[in-house]
């Protein structure tokens, strides 16, 4: 039904003109930074210089989410709505994780390197999916949530090792020989015991036979479903930093030294 529209007040037409203001709380805030890192990262013509820029400030308002879930509708009620069910996603997966891994007191010894480069990963994930039908977008969410594409080296408290965190019993029936250390075999075994374990056609059971945690299958989930949605979102999580808790530890770790996690 047509409304009238009553008529605007008139103002001196020596009044200064009223600017657009500025995001200025915190949820305006974070929809801003999350509306321009998604749409940047998923825009093709995006330079490659922009996107390690682009994935830490994605990263940062995803954990500012995680750590303060009152913000999450007030965030969701002003993104665009193509945008929302990424950041739902986005903000599941790294709230199962968090509860899932509570870190210790001490810092981890690890060492912080510079993964291999994005075009290398992507293509030892899509040539196992190749050979073993095991889609490539779980191989890269698994990848991600266990070494962060590889920066991490070094064993973890249950004695994982290796860029896809396989114990040493487990590597003996899927490594086939290879280099528990090595990322192309690495992936492969991972495809091989999620292939043994009902990939692809029950992921679910697959990733818990990973790790066996609802948490875990969560977050992996979500992860991937981002990357078959849209695989250039594979470019904003490549760019990941590692977080121990809420310190950072940067590439180059131990020998550059850990610092508060920003933002």
């Amino acid at each position: 039904m047509a409304r009238t529209v009553p008529a605007a007040p008139k103002r001196p037409t020596t009044s200064r003109p009223r600017s657009v203001p500025a995001a200025t709380t915190a949820a305006e805030r974070l929809a801003a930074q999350l509306t321009t890192a998604e749409t940047a990262i998923r825009d093709p013509s995006t330079p490659a210089g922009k996107l390690p820029a682009l994935g830490r400030s994605q990263q940062r308002a995803y954990r500012a989410l995680v750590r303060q879930p009152r913000l999450v509708p007030k965030v969701l009620a002003q993104l665009p709505a193509r945008l929302r069910p990424v950041v739902r996603a986005n903000v599941v997966a790294g709230r199962e994780l968090r509860k899932l891994n509570r870190p210790a007191r001490r810092l981890p010894r690890w060492r912080i390197v510079t993964p291999p480069p994005a075009g290398r990963l992507l293509a030892a994930y899509r040539a196992a999916q190749a050979t073993l039908a095991v889609p490539w977008e779980y191989l890269a969410a698994i990848h991600l949530v266990e070494t962060r594409m590889g920066r991490i080296r070094g064993t973890s408290s249950a004695g994982a090792q290796g860029p896809m965190q396989f114990l040493p019993s487990t590597w003996q029936r899927y490594g086939h020989g290879g280099d528990i250390q090595a990322t192309g075999d690495a992936i492969l075994a991972a495809a091989r015991l999620l292939r043994a374990n009902g990939a692809p056609a029950d992921m679910a059971a697959a990733l818990y036979a990973y790790n066996p945690s609802r948490r875990y299958v969560h977050a992996v989930n979500a992860y991937a479903s981002q990357l078959r949605v849209n695989p250039r979102a594979f470019l904003g999580y490549y760019h990941w930093q590692v977080f121990y808790g809420d310190t950072l530890l940067p590439e180059g770790y131990p020998a550059r030294r850990p610092t508060p996690a920003p933002g």
